[in-house]
């Protein structure tokens, strides 16, 4: 409607219909409209309009001139006291519907071992190397020189790192408090194979329970004797003993069993680095080289996240997982929350694509694994067999399907949804899961460049669009909230 206001209506002010000349007797006797019918042939041959046609003739007319009322009135009471202050006034008007976002770049893989010659910077060639179809899943070596890889390093620790955590203890019990669920829904809900019991290996599928513990086999089985939720200690819960389980046991049990490092979904420690306008020269860099090799829009990369610098000291894992969530209708993506209108419970982060950088060579572990890479099928049970869950990447990285080894300069990249057909983004793709495997000796940093794209293609034009409103109206100096930070943008390292 706000479109409609703003181009020009001439047939909403006055419509303009030929002039009509009847005398009193045709008037008296309801026939002038039929003297017409060569022109405009709303009558039956012998003069009388029908009365079926009448009323949808009638029904027509007035939700013409109700949709015409409704839309006078809306831009009326839109412009409100903002009709004095011209600012206000283009604002409301907007700048029109966003425009048709172009399909999004996506390499193709050809074949496992398939390598390709690209340009990322002025001096040197770069080689691109297929590692696997399912995920489609990219290694380019030297694509950071090892100075780049030290300058990230050294900002990383000039900002500070923080302790990655996956859901807080507060924020799940709050969480779990706000959850209006039934016992038997929720046991439903966790039974995945519909046989009425609940193995052990249905739980696990649920791993971010509690404070960001790790699940596994036998700390299940310990919470089970604790809160005397299985009986016959065979690990396996029927309908009715979950049904008898006090929920309330749970939680103070979680509490009373405050999760250890190496107990966590994720052990290490993390920040952001500015790379928009003003940043750190090599940051821009970076980020320039994403985009030539990416191939996708300047508005999606240099609207998307800053990097994340992550170290992993010696202990360090990151449990199996998937680096964007689907996107429901009860989700929104971050990155996009704030122009969407709707009001939904949860978001999530939507990355089309991830790029991971290796800073430094491990000297023991650390690898990044794909478990299901390039399986024939994928299914989520699968995953934990006979106590041997991939997805656990302290105790069963060697399990898994592909492995990456840190290599100081190399970047990988890969796609973290399907094509939708249509040149944007489907549905998740399963088989990109990865993690990060334990580091045995040593410390090991990379960095993650995520690019942001909406699965709604009309949601991001929208955002795009603003975005680059707010930057025409707030200059030079205008970032958007999650890039305010720039205190090191000037820094100047020796290496």
């Amino acid at each position: 409607m706000a479109a409609a206001a703003a181009g020009p209506r001439p047939e909403a002010a006055s419509p303009q219909w030929p002039p009509r000349r009847h005398d009193a007797a045709e008037a008296a006797a309801g026939l002038g409209d039929c003297e017409d019918a060569p022109v405009r042939p709303l009558c039956k041959p012998r003069g009388i309009c029908s009365r079926a046609y009448f009323l949808v003739l009638m029904v027509f007319v007035h939700l013409y001139l109700g949709n015409v009322l409704a839309l006078l009135l809306f831009v009326h009471y839109s412009n409100g006291d903002e009709s004095s202050d011209p600012g206000l006034q283009r604002r409301a008007q907007g700048p029109g519907p966003a425009p048709a976002l172009a399909p999004l770049t996506r390499l193709e893989g050809i074949k496992v071992g398939h390598e390709r010659k690209i340009q990322l910077v002025a001096d040197r060639d770069h080689f691109i190397r297929t590692l696997s179809l399912k995920p489609l899943l990219f290694e380019i070596p030297g694509f950071l020189s090892d100075e780049e890889c030290r300058l990230v390093i050294h900002l990383a620790q000039m900002k500070g790192l923080q302790r990655s955590q996956i859901l807080p203890t507060e924020e799940y019990e709050e969480a779990m408090g706000t959850m209006q669920i039934s016992p038997l829904d929720l046991f439903q809900l966790l039974d995945q194979n519909h046989d009425g019991l609940l193995q052990l290996r249905e739980v696990l599928a649920q791993n971010r329970l509690g404070n960001g513990r790790w699940m596994t086999p036998e700390n299940i089985q310990e919470m089970y004797s604790a809160i005397k939720a299985d009986p016959d200690g065979d690990g396996v819960l029927s309908l009715q003993e979950f049904s008898n389980m006090d929920f309330r046991d749970f939680h103070k049990y979680m509490r009373s069993h405050k999760a250890e490092s190496s107990q966590l979904v994720r052990n290490s420690h993390h920040t952001w680095l500015y790379q928009g306008e003003g940043a750190h020269h090599v940051m821009r860099a970076i980020r320039q080289r994403v985009l030539r090799l990416t191939r996708l829009s300047p508005e999606i990369v240099e609207l998307s996240e800053p990097l994340q610098v992550v170290r992993y000291g010696e202990g360090g894992h990151y449990h199996a997982h998937v680096d964007s969530g689907p996107v429901y209708p009860e989700t929104i993506c971050s990155h996009t929350k704030l122009v969407a209108n709707e009001s939904v419970p949860f978001e999530t982060s939507c990355r089309y694509m991830t790029v991971l950088f290796y800073l430094n060579n491990v000297t023991g572990g650390g690898e990044t694994v794909f478990p299901v890479a390039d399986n024939r099928t994928y299914d989520e049970m699968s995953l934990i067999q006979d106590d041997v869950d991939l997805r656990d990447t302290r105790r069963h990285c060697d399990k898994g399907n592909l492995r990456v080894k840190p290599r100081q300069g190399t970047a990988v990249f890969w796609y973290n949804y399907l094509p939708d057909g249509q040149g944007w983004v489907g549905d998740v793709d399963d088989y990109s899961l990865h993690g990060g495997c334990l580091v045995t000796r040593g410390t090991k940093w990379i960095a993650n460049n995520w690019i942001n794209v909406d699965p709604s293609r009309a949601r991001q034009a929208l955002f795009q669009q603003e975005m680059a409103r707010l930057a025409r109206e707030g200059g030079a100096d205008w970032q958007p909230e999650w890039a305010l930070d720039r205190a090191y943008r000037d820094t100047r390292v020796e290496l």
